[in-house]
């Protein structure tokens, strides 16, 4: 996880930082580029993040180099899209 990441799953309150820590094990453990209707979501447009998990009303962007998946942010499901404005990168 980036350090920002961090930052944002400590801010969170204990019910959504264990409902995140859960579905970062299940979904991004085993298969974190398997992309789903409801869950995992490629971004497009965008050189990173490259991809979006929606876990309840929490968004967690990320990016897999090889074998290895980067956490970059957990916000907020109404702050996910200024988030992406600020941090996103442009492909």
């Amino acid at each position: 996880m980036a350090p920002e990441a961090v930052d944002d799953f400590k801010a969170l309150r204990a019910k959504d930082r264990a409902e995140v820590r859960a579905a970062l094990e299940t979904h991004l453990r085993h298969a974190p580029s398997k992309l789903s209707r409801s869950r995992i979501k490629r971004l497009r447009g965008l050189s990173q993040p490259q991809y979006r998990l929606r876990v309840g009303e929490t968004r967690v962007f990320y990016d897999i180099s090889g074998t290895t998946v980067w956490v970059l942010a957990i916000v907020s499901k109404q702050e996910a899209d200024s988030w992406l404005a600020q941090f996103g990168s442009p492909a």
